[in-house]
């Protein structure tokens, strides 16, 4: 099993002063212990689930890129792009230049959006559900044309390109891998099994919500004919790593938990990661001893 690294909220002691400084320490620290890649969320306000809306919040890929030049090894994506934010050509040369750039570690998770607030706010144009999965479909249709090296017209519903044409060509192979963000059993885990090579469900509705969208997204996988295995399954949580609250053994139990279901990669969010010891206990008890899952 890996270990992913979240990071949702930027609200540290000096920001915005020392928000470059913390950041950074916070990436060298994470890449150095081992974890398998880093998140930001694709958000221009916080979200409330995390925070007020008025907390400070970076734009995803400013950060990915900074966070690029701070590692090494780690891979790095969005937890994960509203497909309403960027235009799906603009989008894709995006993570492209993120690929390119930090040596082949880019990966392009997307979704649906649903934060209606920071459209409004922003002045984004926020359409129906439907419209938001018809405009996801050919986003992910696009990402495929362009990453294939094919340049010729792309002609949708909702956008039209000339030329899907995509130069420098990214570093991963075949193509930077495609994640989608989403639990629908129906649509999203649908567009998981036809198009993305990993999928992120969150881990707190539990093994049994879990082991269920799995089965879904098996049967997607059965009746399009893909290969169930080659799509990379990811999750997302919350650990607090402090006295009184979680142990590292308290982690690993809980991955072991995950990967019984067939969790691969472990992605977390630790409200203390500023501090800098969770990182370093992830590093030295949790990250050695979940590798063999």
């Amino acid at each position: 099993m890996k270990i992913g690294l979240q990071i949702p909220r930027f609200n540290w002691d000096g920001v915005p002063g020392t928000l470059a400084t913390t950041l950074a320490q916070i990436a060298r620290t994470a890449d150095a212990a081992g974890f398998a890649s880093l998140w930001v969320m694709d958000h221009f306000f916080q979200i409330q689930m995390i925070g007020a809306a008025e907390e400070p919040m970076l734009e995803g890929y400013s950060a990915l890129n900074f966070l690029a030049g701070v590692t090494q090894q780690a891979r790095l994506g969005t937890l994960v792009t509203g497909v309403i934010y960027r235009h799906p050509g603009v989008l894709v040369k995006t993570v492209n230049t993120l690929d390119v750039l930090s040596g082949g570690r880019a990966y392009l998770g997307i979704g649906a959006a649903w934060f209606e607030r920071e459209a409004a706010g922003l002045g984004i144009p926020f359409p129906p559900l439907k419209t938001r999965f018809e405009m996801l479909e050919e986003t992910l249709q696009i990402a495929h044309q362009m990453w294939s090296g094919t340049v010729q017209p792309f002609h949708g519903q909702h956008y039209h390109l000339a030329e899907t044409l995509n130069q420098p060509p990214a570093l991963s192979r075949p193509h930077p891998p495609i994640l989608i963000g989403g639990m629908g059993e129906t649509k999203t885990l649908r567009l998981v099994a036809q198009y993305a090579d990993a999928c992120n469900l969150f881990a707190a509705v539990g093994p049994d919500v879990l082991r269920h969208k799995l089965e879904t997204l098996q049967r997607h996988c059965d009746s399009l004919k893909r290969d169930w295995a080659g799509i990379e399954i990811t999750t997302l949580d919350t650990v607090h790593l402090a006295p009184g609250a979680q142990s590292a053994a308290d982690v690993i139990a809980q991955c072991r938990r995950l990967a019984d279901l067939g969790v691969q990669h472990a992605i977390f969010n630790l409200p203390n990661v500023e501090s800098i010891t969770p990182l370093e206990i992830f590093g030295r008890e949790i990250i050695p001893a979940v590798a063999g899952f």
